[in-house]
């Protein structure tokens, strides 16, 4: 892998970068010299960890951007402000989770672990496409979790309102990405950005701990730091030997399978299709330029 290229003309967004796999990929990264956007909730934490990636890499080309990915209006207001500043983006990384024992609701009224973990990416994405377009080849990089093997999406219940369960929570969001993923490349077709799904692999997190049933904690021997983690990530961001590869479930450094029903066509496009009203139910006047 090959992260110590010179990448000073490049754009790198990311969402979740104040702790965890995120903010050890954006040191990495940092490190390249490209230009870093961070979006981050906390911007006392964000000011904190800024100093920190610039301490790390001997760069200042950091910026965070406050957002509350619990909030489409905030999602949508911190694009509006990248599009203003950065005509052109060369990777984003929809890194930012949750992980909630309860159910909870966001400001839009949507079940805060899927709102979070992926309606707000979904929408993130159609807001900066532009931006990817005009920086091709430019990628974007989906941080889902192999927890979507055994909770999939509930395609009939994509809010949870049936039965609240905080891994099934989980684990459809993360079966969204996914399948966003395949949906979003097809739709990408041609236009010189790739877009690849990723599970890091069980990090030593209190959320990613948490987010695993009891009975499997006990089955895995290999947790693994964020810094590791974060080295597989930083590899799909940048090189060049994935530059080519879209449309894929990464496993860590390795293309793997991701769940049968992640390949189903039809549920891609129900998913594609429920989420954008969504967004145009919260959003007024908001139309996809990838329909």
């Amino acid at each position: 892998m090959n992260n110590t290229q010179n990448l000073k003309e490049k754009v790198i967004v990311i969402t979740g970068g104040t702790s965890g796999l995120g903010k050890e990929a954006a040191k990495e990264l940092a490190k390249t010299n490209a230009t870093l956007v961070i979006l981050a909730r906390n911007m006392e934490l964000a000011s904190q960890v800024k100093e920190e990636i610039i301490k790390y890499s001997d760069n200042a080309k950091i910026e965070f951007i406050q957002s509350d990915l619990a909030s489409l209006k905030s999602v949508k207001e911190a694009a509006e402000k990248i599009v203003s500043k950065y005509p052109k983006i060369d990777v984003l990384i929809n890194n930012a989770g949750l992980f909630s024992s309860k159910r909870v609701l966001t400001e839009d009224g949507y079940e805060s672990t899927f709102g979070v973990d992926y309606l707000a990416h979904f929408y993130l994405v159609l807001l900066l496409i532009e931006e990817l377009k005009a920086g091709a080849p430019s990628r974007i990089i989906n941080v889902s979790s192999n927890i979507h093997l055994f909770f999939g999406l509930k395609i009939n219940d994509l809010q949870q309102e049936k039965r609240y369960r905080s891994q099934k929570a989980y684990g459809n969001a993360k079966a969204a990405m996914v399948f966003h993923t395949y949906e979003l490349h097809k739709r990408l077709e041609g236009t010189g950005v790739t877009v690849n799904a990723f599970h890091p692999g069980h990090i030593l997190t209190k959320m990613t701990t948490d987010s695993i049933p009891k009975i499997f904690i006990k089955l895995i021997r290999n947790y693994i730091s964020p810094e590791k983690a974060a080295k597989a990530l930083v590899y799909l961001a940048i090189d060049d030997e994935v530059a080519n590869i879209s449309g894929k479930y990464f496993q860590k450094f390795t293309m793997s399978e991701s769940s049968k029903e992640s390949y189903n066509v039809e549920l891609q496009q129900q998913l594609w299709n429920k989420s954008l009203e969504m967004i145009q139910e919260k959003i007024n006047g908001f139309q996809s330029k990838l329909d």
